[in-house]
């Protein structure tokens, strides 16, 4: 798909990511349907970290930090690659975005584990991120090229039992985001490609249990996920990429020799800052904060003010966080059927939708599937029609372990 855009100005690339990445495209809806207080959405570089790009918890509502573990298990929470019964992995989705409004928009994830043995593994995942084919114009109608604007993150990561039943993890990425090809805004400014290095810091602990006549496990895992240097297409100007606290527990039980459930929920936070409310001085026309804290911190300082920065204080703080609920159905361990919703605050995005999906297991291969159905009065939400296919291979059989 050929898209147009003109006169771009280096402030407005930020703002075009976050739009095609989706991130609070329906706060605005809100506003206009409902007329209540104006949405807050906090926005960050790069939004594509934000896409869960595999199907098993895509169609879970988007929770996968204390799911068992598998070849997913980099992106969500890496610490879960120590308790991997298999001695090495590799998973690979392909994820069609916002076909409603761009038919050549995708994210491509590819991710793998080597168990080094008992007690440690190392995971190593990329994500490709693509928003087509874009025609560049000046304000007069001037051609001035076309590019295909993309994005990616390569991360490893380390990750070792502490306990039988705890586990800690490290991961490393590199950020890469190229959103104009070199184009230059209206004033022929110089535009560069956003480069980032983050980390992620997470843990896993699970344990058996018995309830009534079943047994099954239960795990609890969080993740601190992309703290790290702030990305900007400028000298000039640099913003938060999306650092992010998440908690999540999982039960699992075994109904009896071929039947088992799986129930998970997680809770997820940005960890950066929320815009504050301006207003113009009537005697000096300057922008002045009238209520919460300046947003231009450093990066340590912005996950500290995150907690209690909020212009409506700690009830604009509880909004902010996202719920994602999912329930999983594994028969003989060779069909899965899965269930999710997801959650956010309508002033905070407004993303709210279900998820469904199945999967299918293979001895080495299993492919996973989930599709996205929006709730609400969204029916012609940007993210209707979202699909995810997932392709898993352990090597289990092939190492003959």
């Amino acid at each position: 798909m050929q898209r147009k855009i003109f006169g771009m100005k280096r402030g407005l690339l930020l703002s075009v990511a976050a739009i095609l990445c989706s991130l609070g495209l329906n706060a605005q809806n809100y506003n206009e349907t409902l007329g209540q207080d104006k949405a807050n959405a906090i926005n960050s570089a790069v939004p594509f970290l934000r896409i869960a790009p595999d199907s098993r918890s895509g169609a879970m509502g988007d929770a996968g930090i204390a799911l068992s573990p598998d070849a997913y298990a980099q992106i969500w929470n890496s610490s879960k690659l120590a308790f991997v019964e298999t001695p090495y992995g590799i998973s690979i989705t392909y994820v069609p975005w916002l076909r409603q409004l761009i038919n050549d928009m995708n994210l491509a994830y590819v991710s793998g584990y080597y168990q080094i043995d008992k007690l440690q593994a190392v995971g190593a995942s990329l994500r490709y991120f693509t928003m087509g084919n874009v025609n560049f114009y000046d304000n007069n109608g001037n051609g001035m090229g076309s590019f295909s604007p993309h994005e990616l993150a390569f991360d490893l990561s380390y990750n070792r039992k502490l306990s039988d039943n705890f586990s800690l993890g490290l991961a490393g990425r590199f950020i890469y985001s190229n959103l104009t090809g070199g184009q230059g805004g209206q004033d022929h400014e110089s535009v560069e490609s956003g480069k980032s290095f983050a980390v992620d810091i997470n843990g896993y602990y699970t344990d058996n249990v018995k309830i009534a006549q079943y047994d099954g496990t239960w795990a609890a895992g969080f993740s601190i996920s992309n703290l790290g240097s702030k990305l900007g297409y400028s000298a000039e100007s640099k913003n938060f990429i999306p650092t992010n606290l998440g908690v999540g527990g999982a039960l699992t039980l075994n109904l009896d020799k071929y039947n088992k459930i799986t129930g998970t929920a997680d809770l997820n936070k940005l960890l950066i800052p929320t815009p504050p409310i301006y207003e113009d001085n009537p005697e000096t026309g300057e922008r002045q904060i009238v209520k919460g804290k300046s947003d231009d911190v450093g990066i340590i300082q912005g996950v500290f003010q995150s907690f209690g920065d909020a212009p409506d204080g700690f009830s604009e703080e509880m909004k902010e966080i996202t719920v994602s609920l999912g329930a999983e159905y594994w028969y003989a361990n060779q069909f899965a059927a899965r269930l999710g919703y997801f959650y956010e605050n309508a002033k905070k995005g407004n993303r709210k939708y279900f998820t469904a999906g199945v999967g299918f297991k293979m001895k080495v291969l299993g492919l996973d599937f989930s599709y996205l159905i929006p709730a609400g009065n969204f029916s012609n939400s940007p993210l209707k029609n979202t699909w995810r296919f997932s392709l898993i291979m352990d090597f289990e059989d092939i190492a003959g372990k």
